[in-house]
């Protein structure tokens, strides 16, 4: 299992499963963040956060606690 976290600058993956409770999760998910959807990883900060993302055409930044609770493939 990967998780979002774990990816390195350049690579694009996709969703296979979301982690997390309640509205984490469901703040995930309103970021058009759901499963099947590709993920581009654009760039990652030197200090691993945030994680800067490009998910369904648009740019987003993510927090490292967020990108451990998307498991990809």
């Amino acid at each position: 299992m990967k998780t979002l976290k774990q990816i390195s600058c350049g690579k694009t993956v996709r969703v296979a499963k979301l982690h997390g409770e309640g509205p984490v999760k469901r703040r995930i998910m309103d970021m058009g963040i759901t499963r099947g959807v590709d993920i581009y990883v654009r760039k990652v900060a030197p200090l691993g956060d945030p994680l800067e993302v490009t998910v369904r055409g648009y740019e987003l930044s993510l927090r490292k606690a967020d990108a451990e609770m998307i498991e990809v493939e």
